[in-house]
C-alpha cells in the first residue's frame, strides 16, 4: 500500500472538520506535516480528495464517496485492536448490536447494567434502529448481532427466535376499554386508533395478518415510533395496537394493556447474525446475558 492508517485518519478528521489549521490542531501535527500525508494519501489512491482554496477545504466528488468508507476501515480496525487485546484480558472490548426501539427501551436497560456489573470494562455501542435498518447494520457488519422481528428470510442472515409477542390494546386506565378481559379488532372502529406508518415493520406485519378481515384497521393518527404511540395514547388522543414488549413493565400509572383477539397477531423476535460468522468473546458474553434475562 503507498498510505497507512495514519494518511486515512487524517483524511478523516480534515473532513470532519473542513480545515486543515483545525486538523493539524486536533491531530497534534504541523501543518506542513499534514499536508504531506495528504499528498501521500492522494497519490497512493491516484485521484484528489480534497479541493482547497485560501478559504476553506471540501471534498471532491470522490472524497466524498471515499469518507463513510474510510471511516469504517478505521472502525474495523478499531475494533481488531480491542478484541486482540480482549484476547488477552477476556475481560474488555466493545460489543456493538443492533436493536428494534421495542426492545432497546423497555428491556435492554436491564440487560446492559447486568453486563456492566459483570464485565466492567466492556463498552457497548446501542444501535437503536427500524427493522430494516438493523438487519442491514448485521449484514454489512456494522454490529455484532441484532435483535429483530421475523420478516422474511434473508440467505445472509441465521435468525434465533426468543419469543412470539401478541399484539395488545394501548389504552389509558380510565378508558371505558381498560377494564376488558379481550377486545376484539372489529370492536375498535368505534374509536381512534394511533399507527404507526405504512413503510414500519409492524404496520406490514398487521395489514398483512389484518388483511382477511371485513373490517380494516383505520389509523387516524400515524406516527414513525411506537413509542410516540404511547405517548399520545397517554396523552388521551386515541388507543393503539402494539406488540406487548412495547409496552411499560409492571404498573404503569397511566397506561394499560388489553388483549386483542379475533383474530390474535403475535410478532416474533429473535437474535439475527451473520450467517457463518462468529461473535467475539465480549459479544458471547452479551448474548449469553440477554438469554439469561429475557421475559418468557
Amino acid at each position: 500500500m503507498e498510505y497507512e492508517l495514519q494518511d486515512i485518519r487524517s483524511f478523516v478528521k480534515i473532513a470532519e472538520l473542513g480545515s486543515f489549521h483545525e486538523a493539524a490542531d486536533a491531530l497534534h501535527l504541523s501543518q506542513p506535516a499534514l499536508s504531506r500525508r495528504m499528498k501521500k494519501l492522494e497519490e497512493g489512491l491516484g485521484t484528489a480528495l480534497l479541493d482547497r482554496t485560501t478559504r476553506k477545504v471540501s471534498l471532491t466528488s470522490v472524497g466524498r464517496d471515499f469518507l463513510p468508507k474510510a471511516r469504517r476501515l478505521l472502525d474495523d480496525f478499531d475494533d481488531s485492536i480491542l478484541n486482540i487485546r480482549e484476547l488477552a484480558e477476556r475481560q474488555i472490548g466493545r460489543v456493538t448490536l443492533a436493536c428494534i426501539p421495542t426492545a432497546a427501551f423497555y428491556f435492554l436497560p436491564s440487560v446492559i447494567r447486568l453486563y456492566n456489573e459483570r464485565y466492567p470494562k466492556i463498552r457497548i455501542r446501542l444501535l437503536d434502529l427500524s427493522a430494516n435498518e438493523g438487519l442491514e447494520a448485521v449484514l454489512r457488519g456494522e454490529a455484532d448481532f441484532g435483535i429483530n422481528m421475523m420478516s422474511g428470510q434473508h440467505p445472509d442472515i441465521e435468525f434465533v427466535p426468543l419469543v412470539n409477542e401478541p399484539f395488545v390494546l394501548a389504552c389509558r386506565r380510565d378508558h371505558e376499554l381498560a377494564g376488558r378481559s379481550a377486545v376484539t379488532w372489529s370492536e375498535l372502529s368505534d374509536y381512534r386508533l394511533i399507527g404507526v406508518g405504512r413503510l414500519s415493520g409492524n404496520r406490514m406485519l398487521l395489514d398483512h395478518a389484518l388483511s382477511g378481515l371485513s373490517w380494516r384497521p383505520q389509523w387516524f393518527y400515524e406516527v414513525q415510533h411506537l413509542s410516540t404511540s404511547l405517548g399520545l395514547v397517554e396523552a388521551g388522543l386515541g388507543v393503539s395496537a402494539m406488540p406487548s414488549l412495547a409496552m411499560p413493565a409492571g404498573d404503569h400509572p397511566t397506561l394499560v394493556s388489553v388483549p386483542l383477539i379475533e383474530p390474535v397477531v403475535n410478532r416474533s423476535l429473535g437474535l439475527v447474525y451473520r450467517r457463518g460468522s462468529s461473535l467475539s468473546p465480549a459479544a458471547e458474553k452479551f448474548v449469553s446475558i440477554l438469554l439469561e434475562q429475557w421475559p418468557q
